[in-house]
């Protein structure tokens, strides 16, 4: 696999693996890692705060009142 990265990518990959210690290579296997790990995080989130909120609608529609 090859990785393209713009002139300032390639800075801040730098920086990132020379702050943690790590190569590159690591640095962006950690970073794929961390936004898949956020991005699974926040839907599961999501789905359920609109299951909470369905399952309650009765309830919070009193309370707002």
């Amino acid at each position: 696999m090859t990785l393209r990265l713009t002139p300032d990518d390639e800075q801040a990959l730098t920086m990132l693996a020379e702050a943690d210690g790590v190569s590159k290579q690591e640095a962006t296997v950690r970073a794929i890692h961390e936004a898949a790990d956020r991005r699974l995080r926040r839907d599961k989130v999501a789905a359920l705060s609109a299951t909470a909120r369905t399952r309650y609608a009765d309830l919070l529609d009193r309370l707002g009142q």
